[in-house]
């Protein structure tokens, strides 16, 4: 029977650091409910900036069966600022709709979160490890 991580199509080693950043955003819950922080805000942030990475992830496997450069560029960039725009409406959304207090944890939360994913897409390119 063949080994699991010869059969994986993302088997090399630095692999899960990837998606290190989701594991943050999920492993941050337990911390946010004991120290009685808004569940509202932590939700609205979570469910926002896992839903950037995945519209993320959509966005680069088209611009990668993309036409031409230009359709690959335009991907890239139009992607990019629509999910930052995504996620700074969801976090001014949820600080305007719930209290201050929801808008700032989301804020946090995304900040740690994209801290975390720019760090390990800067280790994964540095290793060769991008895709």
């Amino acid at each position: 029977m063949p080994d699991a991580a010869l059969t994986c199509p993302h088997s090399e080693p630095l692999a899960l650091l990837r998606y290190l950043d989701i594991v943050l955003v999920i492993a941050a819950f337990p911390l946010v409910a004991l120290a009685g922080l808004p569940l509202l805000g932590y939700a609205v942030g979570a469910i926002a900036w896992i839903a950037q990475r995945a519209a993320g992830a959509l966005l680069e496997r088209r611009a990668k069966d993309a036409g031409s450069v230009r359709q690959e560029v335009g991907l890239h960039l139009g992607g990019s600022l629509a999910r930052a725009w995504i996620v700074g409406g969801a976090i001014l959304a949820v600080g305007l709709i719930g209290e201050r207090e929801d808008g700032l944890t989301a804020a946090i939360l995304v900040a740690a979160a994209f801290t975390v994913y720019f760090g390990m897409s800067l280790i994964l390119h540095a290793t060769g490890s991008t895709k």
